[in-house]
């Protein structure tokens, strides 16, 4: 008998990942290729197998514990001398998407294919996001479509977004299906119809019979996952070659009871103390959701759902709630037949409202939130706005209040730190960066644009920069990445009216400022009543990072820089 260190194989880029699970205790016996443990980065969850079949005498790692490429995991007692071989690396644990189609058998090494009449549609510069799924697919072979045409939807976890095509022409081909995962220059389609330049296709297969799969490639393909579409052998479009991760602790054994989420839906359920095995998945192929999880949690409080393990507790089930109520008592949705009472019209809601209505649903039952209410006096900083816009008529940059708040909220920020902050778990990520989002009112619905770094930028720069984003929210043309990164945010309704109002925290944010329109009010100057022009103020904040008294003392220092704006300087 002999014993040998079982070390982390290579496990590609991914540095101090953490253990969230042990597989095995000591005395247990494995089989090689057994999985140990299983650990997960913020991108990827993978299971660590045993490169050797024995008896476990010591577990070298604990719950929680941070590994890398080469930490000693446990001791096997081995039947004779073992000569240490390398651990096959490590596969996902979790299953995001299903694999893309695979290529064609006939692509070799490199080789260039020139193209007269098709051409080819590519997926355009998407800004910092990297393998976002294709979620809709918008044409079909043989639509006409035109140059800018929406061709599908792809959406990361931040944000959904369309991919317009480059130019007009006949769907001959798509290259992607619903699940697939994109990132820039991915092929979307092939279009015919517009003359189009030779190109070069670069194709490197791996060798054959090459099995190992790196830890930076993890997907796996989801049990309800049908068979992945070949292409012909003669087929000469782009291809791809893409590995595909199968469990390491058992090839043979179907992976039905493996929970469809992603890493991230694994950690939030963690967080939350919700099995996932008992939560069914409304995303692409039973994909497990947020939104899931929420509901799971909601049934489990009001009753209406039950875990196993309260199950087991309390054999004789809780008597019904009135009926249809998903909280005990509520009465459900109400039924109704508009038509009968007069002629009606159906439309559906818009993508942004869809997907902005879900996450504004999610943060408003998840966030505590309070909102705090206040007045600034603006009557000298309008004046001087006014005045600043006359002088600088030819620049063609209209300043706007908006700017100057934009700017009060930076100062404002770096005076309370925890206002410019996001939750992490039991962690308080505090930001040394001030990008401030706004809320555009678009035809489609409420986008939020996000200027990055105020406190560099002067007024006007910020007047110029908040028309553009604002116009390119109204025109559909708003990327991800001008809409993501903020740090604090700001709704104005001041061009519309009314007085006060509770707006919804725009999460990972922990506080949004919301203004109303302007009034001249009579104030007491200690005289006499004097003329001023008045701003409402909504501070909505969370409070499981701030209090009731930081709040009011954000709001009442955001009021008095409206109100003197030299005090910015200070």
């Amino acid at each position: 008998m002999a014993l040998i260190e079982v070390k982390v194989p290579d496990i590609g880029d991914f540095k101090d990942v953490a253990i969230i699970e042990v597989l095995v205790k000591v005395g247990d016996t494995i089989k090689a290729e057994q999985s140990l443990l299983t650990v997960e980065s913020d991108k990827a969850s993978m299971e660590i197998p045993s490169s050797h079949a024995g008896v476990v005498k010591e577990l070298k790692v604990a719950l929680g514990d941070k590994i890398n490429e080469g930490t000693v995991v446990v001791m096997l007692e081995v039947a004779g001398a073992v000569a240490a071989a390398p651990a096959p690396a490590p596969v996902a644990a979790a299953a995001t998407v299903a694999p893309p189609p695979q290529p064609s058998p006939a692509g070799g090494g490199s080789h260039a294919a020139s193209v007269s009449g098709p051409v080819e549609v590519f997926v355009p510069d998407i800004g910092d996001f990297d393998e976002v799924a294709v979620i809709e697919l918008l044409v079909k072979v043989g639509d006409t479509v035109a140059a800018e045409q929406s061709l599908i939807t792809v959406e990361s976890d931040k944000a959904s977004m369309e991919i317009p095509s480059s130019h007009a022409g006949v769907v001959k081909e798509l290259k992607v299906g619903l699940g697939d995962k994109v990132k820039k220059g991915s092929l979307v389609v092939v279009l015919e119809g517009t003359a189009g330049a030779a190109v070069t296709l670069a194709v490197n297969p791996p060798p054959a019979g090459e099995g190992r799969v790196g830890a930076s490639v993890v997907a796996q393909v989801s049990p309800s996952a049908s068979p992945p579409p070949q292409p012909s052998p003669a087929g000469g479009g782009s291809q791809t070659v893409v590995a595909v991760a199968v469990p390491a602790h058992d090839p043979t054994a179907p992976a039905l009871n493996l929970p469809h989420a992603s890493p991230s839906m694994r950690k939030f359920a963690r967080e939350l103390g919700v099995p996932l095995a008992e939560v069914k998945g409304s995303g692409p192929k039973g994909r497990i959701t947020e939104a899931d999880i929420q509901g799971f949690v909601k049934g489990v409080m009001a009753g209406a759902v039950q875990t196993v393990a309260q199950k087991a507790a309390a054999p004789a089930p809780a008597p019904a709630a009135a009926a249809g109520g998903a909280f005990p008592g509520l009465l459900a949705w109400p039924k109704v037949d508009f038509a009968k009472f007069g002629p009606v019209e159906r439309k559906d809601l818009s993508r942004i409202k869809k997907i902005s209505g879900a996450n504004l649903h999610r943060n408003w039952v998840i966030i505590p939130h309070v909102t705090n209410h206040d007045d600034a006096d603006i009557t000298d900083l309008e004046a001087f706005r006014v005045a600043t816009n006359k002088e600088n008529e030819k620049s063609g940059v209209k300043v706007t209040m908006l700017a100057f708040m934009i700017k009060a909220a930076v100062a404002a920020l770096k005076k309370f730190p925890e206002f410019n902050s996001s939750l992490d778990g039991d962690q308080l990520v505090l930001k040394n960066y001030f990008h401030v989002g706004f809320a555009a009112d678009t035809p489609n619905g409420l986008m939020v644009p996000v200027i990055r770094d105020c406190d560099k930028k002067g007024i006007f720069q910020i007047s110029q920069e908040m028309g553009e984003l604002a116009k390119k929210a109204r025109d559909g043309k708003l990327g991800p990445a001008e809409m993501t990164g903020g740090c604090f945010s700001i709704s104005s309704l001041g061009g519309i009216g009314g007085r006060y109002f509770t707006p919804i925290i725009n999460a990972p944010e922990v506080a949004i400022m919301g203004v109303c329109k302007s009034a001249i009010e009579p104030k007491w100057d200690g005289k006499q009543f004097q003329p001023r022009l008045m701003l409402p103020l909504s501070l909505s904040w969370d409070h499981r990072v701030i209090d009731g008294a930081s709040a009011a003392r954000f709001n009442v220092y955001f009021a008095s820089l409206l109100a003197d704006f030299r005090r910015i300087v200070l």
